[in-house]
């Protein structure tokens, strides 16, 4: 009969028993940006939007109407605010549609990318139960603005022809225009949710970094009425600077098509030629980074909520 292996003679066998012993299994990943299916990812977003949208106005005597009436407000108070300087802006074709069709594409843009800061944080509930796809959450609160979006434009649309417009064939170029606004926003509402989780500072800056925007877009005055100017005795033209934004470049690429040739092309108001794919160009990176910093933060958003 053999004598029991002493401690150290034990040790080496467990030692070569840990260092061949099999995996217990693959690593555990936490839920995906995008899932493994995409129908399931459409769906969950459309019923996380409609949802919202409908609870929205959920006891409300006006409903929907009080969508409409926002922009309206808004465009009543600043055509009265401006009124002392509207003679200058009278050889400005269709002005007041032109400010509340900035009104109606601001509103969309502030609503998307805004509500995207805060938007895993008012789904702290699901993200933390549920494993879904998490790109749902971001995209639901664009697929929601879009929505009210669309309510949005019919005013628009009704002004115009009240003021002796008419129908054109650039007007198919408006879908492609709302989508291209789209996806810049779902690029910012990707990157702001996930650096909110991390950073509370986030909100306020970005609702500072939406003012600044609101005020330096020509929302509520033509991009041809922006000068030049010398900064630290550098020529700094202002409106190609305005236009390298990609919200400001489809504002006035959707007044070109709305209105006509007295509204310029985004083309032809940031200098022309290659210079309109500095806007697309940011709108394409501001997409890919906001997917690729969401897409690695997904698996681990509920630990850090």
């Amino acid at each position: 009969m053999s004598a029991p292996a002493t401690p150290q003679a034990r040790q080496p066998l467990e030692n070569g028993a840990r260092a061949g012993a099999p995996a217990l299994g693959r690593p555990i990943k936490g839920p995906s940006a995008l899932g493994s299916d995409p129908k399931r990812l459409w769906q969950l977003t459309w019923m996380l939007a409609t949802t919202e949208f409908k609870l929205a106005f959920f006891g409300s005597a006006l409903g929907y109407l009080w969508q409409l009436m926002r922009p309206l407000l808004l465009f009543g108070v600043i055509y009265a605010v401006i009124s002392s300087v509207i003679g200058k802006l009278a050889s400005v074709p269709f002005y007041p549609t032109a400010l509340l069709l900035g009104i109606v594409l601001f509103n969309f843009y502030g609503e998307s990318s805004g509500g995207g800061v805060a938007s895993l944080i008012n789904r702290e509930n699901l993200v933390r139960k549920i494993q879904f796809p998490r790109l749902a959450v971001p995209l639901a609160i664009v697929l929601t603005a879009l929505f009210n979006l669309v309510l949005n434009l019919v005013p628009v649309f009704i002004f115009l022809l009240a003021e002796g417009g008419r129908p054109r064939l650039s007007w198919l170029e408006l879908p492609l225009l709302m989508a291209m606004l789209a996806c810049f926003v779902t690029g910012l509402a990707m990157l702001l949710s996930v650096a909110y989780v991390r950073y509370r500072d986030v909100k306020p800056i970005w609702e500072v970094v939406l003012q600044m925007t609101f005020y330096a877009s020509p929302i509520f005055y033509p991009i041809t009425r922006v000068h030049s100017t010398t900064i630290l005795g550098v020529h700094v033209n202002l409106a190609h600077v305005l236009m390298a934004n990609p919200f400001v470049a489809v504002l006035q690429q959707a007044r070109h098509a709305l209105f006509g040739p007295g509204h310029p092309t985004a083309a032809s108001a940031i200098g022309g030629g290659a210079m309109i794919l500095i806007p697309i160009a940011i709108l394409l990176v501001t997409l890919i980074v906001g997917f690729i910093a969401f897409d690695r933060a997904a698996p681990r958003v509920a630990e850090q909520l």
